[in-house]
């Protein structure tokens, strides 16, 4: 694809504005790639002449995944510009995506579609749709003979890139209880739920482990010996072991508990206290507890800066994005994206910030040195889960509605 925004490009793009329009996602059956001649701008409605074409998607035998690791060389930040270049519809409804550096991306699809969708990052074209279903006495976990579902929500792959970890909302079969809930009622109280691990090599579920009640979002550790789990309902933070899933901590965090950042050189975990003004800070060698109070209102999702200075904050209640001092705990920058932003992505050079915005239907791009917005571009209904790709600099945005937009970044 056309990367070269230099000379007449650069002054057509801002003579064009950063104004449109994404088509709103079609549900399908099947699913289809629609790609689309580079924009001038992100979010641009192709012309007449450009509209999306159908085309036959290029599937990847399921038991090999591409395998990739070297990066195009490329400055995401270059110009803050972002350019469709694909729509994915089909049989999904994605609460997140993730890329996983090996050119896969994940979307987590909402709790009653029961699947995983795994995406060639080059192509955007569907590799293997993963069902959540799986047999936990073959795992040797009793109490629950067999087939369970869960219902996947977030995700995060390891540092060696060997395997993607999957939080599930809630577990449905034998002797689980009632299904996960927001509100964390329910009769009899709800059910602990689980982990899957997924292998990037064979993309089959492999191995489970037992967090909270609600677990919401997903983290490892960059020395691969914990993954992190937030739970919702159990309003704490799950310890696992990485190679045996075993949880080896349990960790009261407060209301709500939702995003996590890891600072792998102070040892130190980040987690947004949702329900709170707070995000907590979990010391991983002591499990020390501390907390820079006074944030903002709901944070939900965090993204550090490459240097560990600055913690970057969604605050859902007070729909702003702040940054904060990770040696003071002060907030030291503040901007209004759009209402309820949720996820957030940072690009690989760590200078432009991609934000969604649930309820406005927008993505925002921001400068991550002081915030400022550079674009504010429409998608479709609900966007709610967002991931920068590395190895083709690429924007992946999930759309609640039924979409993944992709984007040249």
């Amino acid at each position: 694809m056309n990367r070269n925004r230099l000379g007449a490009g650069i002054a057509l793009v801002f003579a064009l504005g950063l104004a449109g329009a994404v088509a709103a996602a079609n549900h399908e059956s099947t699913t289809h790639v629609h790609t689309t001649q580079p924009a001038a701008h992100p979010g641009a409605t192709p012309s007449t002449g450009d509209s999306p074409s159908t085309v036959t998607p290029t599937i990847v035998p399921s038991t090999v995944a591409p395998t990739t690791t070297s990066t195009i060389p490329h400055d995401p930040a270059h110009d803050f510009v972002l350019t469709h270049v694909a729509t994915i519809n089909g049989d999904i409804s994605p609460k997140s995506v993730d890329a996983t550096g090996t050119g896969l991306v994940f979307a987590q699809n909402m709790m009653y579609r029961h699947t995983m969708t795994v995406y060639n990052a080059d192509t955007a074209s569907l590799v293997k749709t993963i069902p959540d279903s799986v047999d936990l006495a073959q795992f040797g976990i009793t109490g629950h003979p067999g087939v369970s579902r869960g219902a996947p929500v977030e995700a995060a792959v390891d540092h060696v890139h060997k395997y993607m970890f999957a939080t599930n909302y809630s577990m449905y079969g034998e002797n689980f209880g009632p299904e996960g809930s927001d509100n964390c009622t329910g009769p009899g109280g709800l059910s602990p739920s689980y982990v899957y691990r997924v292998s990037l090599k064979t993309l089959t579920i492999d191995a489970v482990g037992q967090v909270g009640m609600v677990p919401k979002y997903v983290a490892v550790t960059p020395d691969d010996r914990y993954v992190l789990v937030s739970n919702w309902c159990s309003y704490d933070l799950s310890v696992l072991d990485y190679n045996t899933l075993h949880e080896v901590r349990r960790i009261h965090l407060g209301t709500y508990p939702r995003g996590i950042a890891i600072d792998g050189t102070k040892q130190v975990a980040y987690v947004a206290v949702m329900g709170s003004f707070d995000v907590a800070r979990v010391d991983l060698r002591t499990f020390a507890l501390t907390y820079f109070r006074g944030v903002g209102n709901s944070p939900r999702h965090l993204v550090l800066s490459q240097d560990g200075s600055r913690l970057f904050v969604t605050l859902n209640g007070d729909n702003r994005v702040v940054a904060v001092d990770t040696g003071t705990g002060q907030v030291v920058a503040r901007t209004a994206t759009g209402t309820q932003p949720r996820s957030m992505a940072i690009s690989s050079d760590g200078r432009a910030l991609y934000v969604v915005n649930y309820a406005s239907n927008t993505v925002s791009v921001l400068k991550a040195s002081d915030l400022s917005v550079v674009s504010n571009f429409a998608v479709p209904d609900h966007p709610i889960g967002i991931a920068y790709e590395p190895i083709h600099h690429r924007v992946w945005v999930a759309c609640y509605s039924g979409a993944i937009l992709v984007y040249d970044a």
